[in-house]
């Protein structure tokens, strides 16, 4: 459930090989200076046929209102955000007639299921049990694990090796503290019970780093409060196993039609360089 609830939590709160890009080819785009990766996780030899003009006429998408910054109520009252303008992109890409409408987030499995919604662009988890019910678009975003600490932290400084007897912030509990305890098991965890009072714990020299969701650590790097005192180091973690299969486009699993004609926008969006331009527009630091 992490790529949903937990990230939701993270959020709403401000979470064999040790990887650190898997299969991801990234590329990297300049930001009022700062090199900002966008990640693509797209396959480039992949080429999808254009979907016939009749295939698919119109999409009704449903998203939540209350997920910042993926989708969320702007100040004039229009529903915005990474994924609903991402849903409005494949529309054009598409040149179908989309309808875009907010349902409560444990409502959206269910709405696709009775015929209500088309697509649900949320962040539902790609679970085996979701699977049994809906279809999934392909993956467009991860969730990442990822180190934060002082501006002056050596930047090749994030191996197990070096973070031996080194001390960690981590939320108790959460996926990362299981990913710290399975791939750094020699650096020792201080298990909090929030991201803040993590980032509180480096703040303040109690930890040398904090690892957690790297969306609202990029946050908080973006925040008054950070002051300039921290970055990302190392790189990005995406294990699936502990941080989930990602951010799709939930599906009815009797359109394939349907599920092609996302895939094949959504290749185009990351082509033209559309993505790129919301990524940069909603995370401006970049969490990759």
């Amino acid at each position: 459930m992490y790529a949903s609830l937990a990230i939701r939590a993270a959020l709403l709160g401000v979470l064999i090989v040790l990887p650190s890009w898997g299969d991801m080819h990234a590329r990297a785009a300049e930001n009022a200076g700062t090199a900002v990766v966008i990640p693509d996780f797209f396959d480039p030899n992949r080429r999808l046929d254009r979907p016939p003009a009749d295939a698919v006429t119109s999409i009704r998408f449903a998203t939540s209102a209350d997920f910042p910054p993926f989708s969320f109520v702007g100040p004039d009252g229009t529903l915005t955000g990474f994924n609903v303008d991402l849903a409005r992109a494949i529309c054009t890409e598409l040149a179908v007639t989309c309808t875009m409408q907010a349902r409560p987030f444990d409502s959206l499995a269910a709405s696709i299921g009775e015929g209500r919604i088309d697509a649900a662009i949320a962040g539902l988890a790609i679970t085996a049990k979701a699977r049994e019910t809906l279809a999934f678009s392909d993956v467009y975003l991860r969730p990442a694990g990822r180190f934060v600490g002082p501006a002056s932290w050596p930047e090749a400084d994030v191996t197990p090796a070096a973070l031996a007897g080194r001390t960690v912030a981590v939320v108790a509990g959460s996926a990362h503290e299981a990913y710290l305890a399975a791939f750094f098991p020699k650096a020792k965890r201080l298990s909090v019970e929030t991201q803040p009072l993590a980032t509180e714990a480096m703040a303040s020299g109690k930890a040398d780093l904090v690892f957690g969701d790297g969306l609202p650590l990029a946050f908080f790097l973006q925040s008054a409060a950070e002051k300039d005192c921290c970055r990302f180091v190392g790189g990005a973690y995406i294990e699936p196993r502990f941080f989930g299969e990602g951010f799709a486009i939930a599906l009815p699993p009797d359109k394939p039609d349907l599920r092609h004609a996302i895939d094949w926008a959504l290749d185009r969006v990351y082509d033209k360089g559309v993505f790129a331009e919301l990524y940069l527009r909603y995370f401006p630091i970049g969490y990759f």
